[in-house]
C-alpha cells in the first residue's frame, strides 16, 4: 500500500485554512483520484491561537516557515504566506533544495524568482506547482504547460485582475467615475486600502510574465512587460466604446511578433462580440490563440479563498500522483531571454478622444497631422455640447472628437498627437486606448 503524501502548510489565512478543510473533507475523493492518501501533518502561521474554523488537533506546529520547509516528516511544502521576499523565498528554496515538492499561490515570488526556484526544483527532483498563482480556479497553467504542449501558441491574453474588471464594469453600467467605483470597491473588499498594485496594472503584469514564459518558452521577466493602469479611463470613453461596438477591459497581452514576444498590460477596447468582452465583475478570463485550433477562453473566479484553495489542492494531488512537470514547460536551459518590446513598435488599431477647439480649420489641422503619419481613420464621431446650440456666453466650447484608426504603429500615433497638441487646436491631453481584435 502506498504511504500517504505528507503535507506541511506555511500560512493559515483564508486560503490556507480552506486548503486544510478541503483535504480533510475530500480525503476519500482525493485518495481515489491520486492513488494515495493526502494528510496535513504540520503547519506554521503567525498566530497559533487564532480561530480558523478547522480542526488542527494532531497536526504539528512548526516554529517557523524554515523549520517546516526542512521538516523531515513532510513530502510537500505548501507556501501560502505571499510576498516576493522572505520568509517565503528562503522557505521555498530550502524545501526544493531538500528534494521536497512545493506548491504555492505566490505570483510575486514566481515573477521575481521563478527561474531560480525552477532551477532548484529541476536539480533536486521536486515539483514546483503554482496553478493558484494565476487566475486561481481557472486551470490556465496546466492548459498551457500540459494540455497544449503540442500546440504552438501565437497569443495569450486576458482579464487577470478582478478589482480592475469590477471597477470598469461598474463604470460602464452605472456611468460612475473611476474614483467613485474605486471607493466602492474598497468598501466591499474588492480593492486594498492602497489599490495602486491592482489599478496601476502591476498585479496583471506579474501574472502575464508567468503566462508568457509558459506560452513562448521565455524566461520569466516582469521587467519585460509594458504597464499602464486604468485610472485615466473616463465614463465618456466607456460610452463611446459602447456606441462603437466595443467594451473596455484591462488586458494582459503576450503575443508573438516578427520582432519577438510583445508583453503589455493596458486598458484595451475589445469587440462586444468577443468572449472576453462578456466577462464582467470580479471574474477573470484568459484566451489562448494556438496554431490550428480556434481560440480557447477559460473563465472563472480569479481570486477568493475557496477558488484559490481548490487550485492549491489540485496541485497537491498532482504531487501525490507523482507528476513532476518542468515548472515553466521546458528545461531551464531551453528558456530564451526576453527583453521589453518598445511600445512604439506596437501595431494595431487605436481609439483617440480629443477635445477639439471649435474654431475654423481645427478639423483640417487634425486630419493633416494624422495624414502626415499615414494614419487612416476607420470612423469619426463628433459630439457637440448642448446638441450643437451656441453657448449663452458666446465662448467656444471644446468639442469631443472620437477617432478609430485602422492598424497603425504606436510611434506614428504619438507623433501625430504631439503635433496636434503643438498646433494648439485641442484642449488637454488626448485619450488613447489600444484596440485588440478577436
Amino acid at each position: 500500500m502506498v504511504a500517504p503524501l505528507k503535507v506541511g502548510i506555511a500560512g493559515l489565512g483564508t486560503v490556507g485554512a480552506e486548503v486544510v478543510r478541503l483535504i480533510e473533507t475530500q480525503a476519500r475523493v482525493l485518495a481515489g483520484r491520486s492513488g494515495r492518501g493526502i494528510r496535513v501533518v504540520a503547519v506554521t502561521a503567525r498566530s497559533k491561537a487564532k480561530k480558523r474554523g478547522v480542526d488542527l488537533r494532531g497536526v504539528e506546529w512548526a516554529r517557523d516557515p524554515m523549520a517546516l520547509a526542512t521538516h523531515p516528516g513532510i513530502d510537500c511544502f505548501v507556501e501560502l504566506m505571499g510576498g516576493a521576499g522572505d520568509p517565503a523565498l528562503s522557505a521555498v528554496e530550502a524545501a526544493l533544495n531538500a528534494g521536497k515538492s512545493v506548491v504555492t499561490a505566490n505570483k510575486a515570488l514566481l515573477a521575481k524568482h521563478g527561474l531560480k526556484l525552477a532551477k532548484s526544483a529541476e536539480k533536486h527532483g521536486g515539483a514546483l506547482n503554482y496553478e493558484a498563482a494565476v487566475g486561481a480556479a481557472i486551470p490556465v497553467i496546466k492548459t498551457l504547460r500540459e494540455g497544449l504542449a503540442g500546440t504552438g501558441i501565437n497569443r495569450v491574453y486576458g482579464i487577470l485582475n478582478g478589482t480592475c474588471n469590477y471597477i470598469l464594469t461598474r463604470m460602464e453600467q452605472e456611468g460612475l467615475s473611476f474614483a467613485e467605483c474605486l471607493k466602492d470597491a474598497q468598501r466591499l473588499g474588492y480593492a486594498e486600502a492602497n489599490p495602486s498594485f491592482d489599478v496601476d496594472g502591476h498585479d496583471t503584469a506579474q501574472k502575464l510574465a508567468i503566462l508568457a514564459s509558459l506560452a513562448f518558452g521565455t524566461k520569466v521577466a516582469q521587467s519585460a512587460v509594458y504597464v499602464e493602469g486604468i485610472s485615466s479611463i473616463a465614463p465618456e470613453d466607456l460610452r463611446a466604446a459602447a456606441d462603437l461596438g466595443y467594451r473596455v477591459k484591462l488586458l494582459g497581452v503576450a503575443v508573438r511578433t516578427a520582432k519577438g514576444i510583445e508583453q503589455r498590460v493596458h486598458p484595451t477596447m475589445v469587440p462586444k462580440s468577443s468572449s472576453i468582452a462578456q466577462v464582467m465583475g470580479v471574474t477573470n478570463a484568459v484566451t489562448i490563440d494556438g496554431e490550428g485550433i480556434p481560440p480557447i477562453t477559460l473563465v472563472g473566479p480569479g481570486a477568493g479563498g475557496a477558488a484559490t484553495a481548490s487550485a492549491v489542492v489540485a496541485d497537491i494531488a498532482d504531487v501525490a500522483r507523482g507528476i513532476c512537470a518542468n515548472p515553466f514547460g521546458r528545461p531551464i536551459s531551453q528558456l530564451r531571454d526576453t527583453k521589453k518590446a518598445p511600445m512604439e513598435r506596437h501595431e494595431g488599431g487605436y481609439y483617440i478622444r480629443l477635445l477639439a477647439r471649435d474654431f475654423p480649420g481645427t478639423a483640417a489641422a487634425i486630419a493633416t497631422r494624422l495624414a502626415e503619419q499615414k494614419i487612416s481613420i476607420e470612423s469619426i464621431v463628433q459630439r457637440h455640447p448642448n446638441g450643437g446650440a451656441a453657448p449663452e456666453d458666446g465662448k467656444a466650447v471644446p468639442v469631443p472628437v472620437i477617432l478609430i484608426t485602422y492598424a497603425t504603429h504606436e510611434d506614428a500615433v504619438r507623433r501625430a498627437l504631439a503635433a496636434v497638441q503643438k498646433d494648439k487646436v485641442i484642449s488637454g491631453r488626448p485619450q488613447v486606448i489600444r484596440i485588440e481584435k478577436n
